[in-house]
């Protein structure tokens, strides 16, 4: 049984066709743009992912003990369960309708989210008016945040498989993972200029919130546009499967790579992400300031922490390739193992030196951030056919981030109870977890040609008697009836 596409004529070649030669001209560079806009888009997401960590600190400062743990708790879970249901629903959506959808109405609802966040307020000045809107604000922007996940990730690594297929690993994890964290030294400097441009130790902190969430929404209003033009891949439209998705075959094909991409997604996120959104609250409770002086060294520290993390994209990226993707995010696991280890069991004596704490810690995220950081997306992005990779992608990395609810709604209660130095104790046991997962579930020869991974998928569904569609309506022949109309089609 065949499977029908809607590129079966074999297309002409550029010497036969100039409008065609035009239109490849046309893909070639929206698919440098595509890779372009999708780091810098993501850099937003890594802003509203870690800007919550000295915003908590701020709103201790400004509401005291009304701003309990419950409610910290709540405004940093809200954007991660907007993320989840963003990362599923735009997942499925970016395959059925194409990446461009996707990742539209993910740069919308984040930019929707952000003005609302930053106009907050309660009903009558009610304080738990005020923090009810900012946390659906939150879950509104995460929703747009965890669209980005599967619509730019797939498109960019789409993409640089069709630019530069030998160096798609490094290219991916510089356009997402490494873009990703820098969000964090870019929400600390942001909260310094604006902190010392509105008075420094004298500043109004109300304003410096608002004004740095105002900020924020700057990023993915800037390449909007750019998105707007943009075209699909050409391996999204040659294989996609926009009706009759047939999800228990995929399942029963891809079951071992998702319990890989997802379970190790679960495990990291389940440390990183409390560990980030904390970050701001372990850091205060050791440094001795107070009031607006205490807001300052801590997104100082802040700082540091995310630059000292930042080297292990570059690692990541530099090994990828030399190792195999799952080799190296088994050795970024171990990070986790012997960092965690070594200031969990040490916490006492390490926390009496601040910056000697900070430096650890951040080693540990260094290492978090070549091994799972770099790779998961990665791994996510090649394991999978094109025409289920945002779903499957979205699936994991939703499953990820209820790792990450969870680890957040846990984070409190195991420092109360436990103590301090148990987070990074089980930050180890975690690190442990992620290597086993890894070894048995993730593929260690990915890395190849993603129209390879399509022909297999096409022929396990075409040797289990499943007969449907293949290959978007915006096909070849659609962009060729384009161009011959004097349109441009994308960039």
């Amino acid at each position: 049984m065949s499977l029908a596409s809607n590129d079966a004529k074999e297309a002409p070649t550029d010497t036969q066709s100039p409008v065609l030669a035009m239109v490849s001209r046309k893909e070639r560079l929206s698919s440098a743009f595509t890779i372009a806009c999708s780091g810098f888009a993501l850099i937003s997401d890594g802003l509203q992912n870690n800007i919550m960590s000295v915003t908590n600190v701020v709103f201790g400062q400004l509401y005291g003990s009304a701003y309990s743990s419950v409610w910290s708790t709540q405004l940093s879970n809200s954007l991660t369960v907007g993320t989840i249901l963003g990362q599923l629903v735009i997942g499925y959506i970016c395959d059925i309708k194409g990446r461009k959808w996707g990742i539209v109405l993910s740069t919308v609802l984040i930019v929707i989210g952000v003005i609302l966040c930053t106009a907050a307020h309660g009903a009558n000045g009610s304080f738990h008016g005020f923090l009810w809107m900012f946390t659906i604000a939150r879950g509104i922007t995460g929703f747009g945040v965890g669209g980005e996940y599967p619509s730019s990730s797939t498109s960019a690594a789409e993409a640089a498989n069709e630019r530069m297929l030998k160096q798609r690993g490094p290219v991916f994890i510089m356009v997402t993972n490494f873009m990703l964290s820098i969000g964090t030294p870019i929400a600390c400097i942001l909260y310094l200029i604006v902190f010392q441009a509105a008075g420094g130790l004298h500043s109004n902190l109300s304003t410096v919130w608002r004004t740095v969430f105002g900020i924020s929404a700057l990023p993915p209003l800037i390449v909007f546009y750019f998105r707007l033009k943009m075209l699909n891949s050409a391996l999204y439209r040659k294989g996609a499967i926009q009706k009759n998705v047939p999800y228990a075959l995929t399942l029963r094909y891809y079951w071992r790579s998702l319990i890989g991409t997802a379970g190790a997604w679960f495990l990291y996120d389940f440390i990183v992400f409390p560990n980030g959104v904390f970050s701001g609250v372990i850091i205060s409770s050791i440094v001795k300031a107070k009031g607006h002086e205490l807001v300052r060294k801590t997104a100082e520290f802040q700082l540091l922490l995310g630059v000292i993390a930042l080297p292990g994209c570059f690692v990541g990226a530099a090994l990828v390739n030399r190792l195999g993707r799952r080799n190296t995010m088994i050795f970024g696991f171990s990070g986790y193992l012997i960092f965690g280890l070594i200031v969990g069991l040490a916490y006492d004596k390490v926390i009496k030196n601040v910056a000697g704490f900070v430096v650890l810690y951040g080693l540990m995220n260094s290492f978090a951030n070549a091994g799972p950081g770099d790779m998961l997306g990665l791994t996510s992005s090649e394991s999978y056919a094109t025409a289920v990779r945002g779903t499957c992608y979205g699936f994991s990395a939703a499953v990820g981030k209820t790792g990450a609810a969870i680890g957040t709604q846990a984070f409190t209660p195991i420092r109360n109870n436990l103590g301090p130095r148990w987070t990074f104790i089980i930050a180890a046991i975690c690190g442990l977890a992620g290597m086993l997962v890894t070894v048995l579930f993730i593929h260690n020869d990915l890395g190849g040609d993603l129209a390879e991974e399509d022909a297999k998928f096409a022929a396990f569904l075409e040797a289990n008697g499943w007969s449907g569609e293949v290959g978007a309506s915006e096909s070849v022949d659609d962009l060729v009836a384009t161009a011959e109309k004097g349109e441009k089609p994308g960039y």
